[in-house]
């Protein structure tokens, strides 16, 4: 298709990516909405979910709309609420949609990952101890899923904090401490922000 996914080491190039859309709409070819779709997902990475609504409020957003933007939508709301049932949903609703495209596919794996973890710092943050099958029951997922991504976590140092097998007990540190999910992901982010403005001030020309 001629439109480059970069994000990082496995993400989207925003700048290109809206160049390409660029391209296509000016010359009224189909594969805009495809860059569009990479667009949005570019922000949903990149952990502005709440600025896909900003880029569909004008004429591209009336322009485009259907099933598959509105799929990035709910994937976006998804993303905004850090919510991984919502998540789940939307993929199940949209599977045409998101799970065709191999570039959306491989993307959505990564932010289910991430969506998970920060789903679980946000249940676990209020304790300073808590029963991992209280974890499991409070985000619906097998209790071995949360054990091993809960472990996974500690161990990249995304938050701090012992994981006792034995009794099926998490040992919280410090629950003053930032959210570690949080500062990794802005750091993550960080070298991206001014290609994302510079998205963002080029998109609202099209409203």
């Amino acid at each position: 298709s001629g439109i480059n996914a970069e994000y990082g080491s496995s993400g989207i190039n925003a700048e290109y990516g809206y160049e390409a859309f660029e391209g296509y709409d000016s010359i009224e070819n189909p594969l805009a909405l495809k860059g569009l779709k990479y667009m949005l997902l570019c922000k949903i990475m990149l952990g502005s979910p709440e600025e896909v609504q900003s880029l569909l409020t004008g004429k591209m957003g009336l322009k485009y709309s259907g099933r598959g933007i509105d799929a990035m939508q709910a994937i976006a709301d998804a993303g905004k609420k850090r919510d991984i049932a919502i998540f789940n949903s939307t993929i199940s609703q949209y599977e045409e949609e998101l799970q065709k495209d191999s570039v959306i596919e491989s993307h959505l794996k990564a932010l289910y990952d991430t969506l998970l973890e920060k789903n679980l710092v946000r249940i676990i943050e209020p304790y300073s101890r808590v029963q991992l099958k209280h974890v499991a029951e409070t985000i619906a997922l097998p209790y071995e899923v949360v054990e091993r991504k809960l472990s996974q976590i500690i161990l990249d140092k995304k938050f701090s904090g012992i994981l006792d097998q034995r009794s099926g007990v998490l040992i919280v540190f410090d629950a003053s401490q930032d959210d570690q999910t949080y500062t990794y992901a802005l750091e993550t982010i960080s070298h991206m922000g001014k290609v994302v403005d510079a998205l963002f001030k080029k998109a609202q020309k099209l409203s």
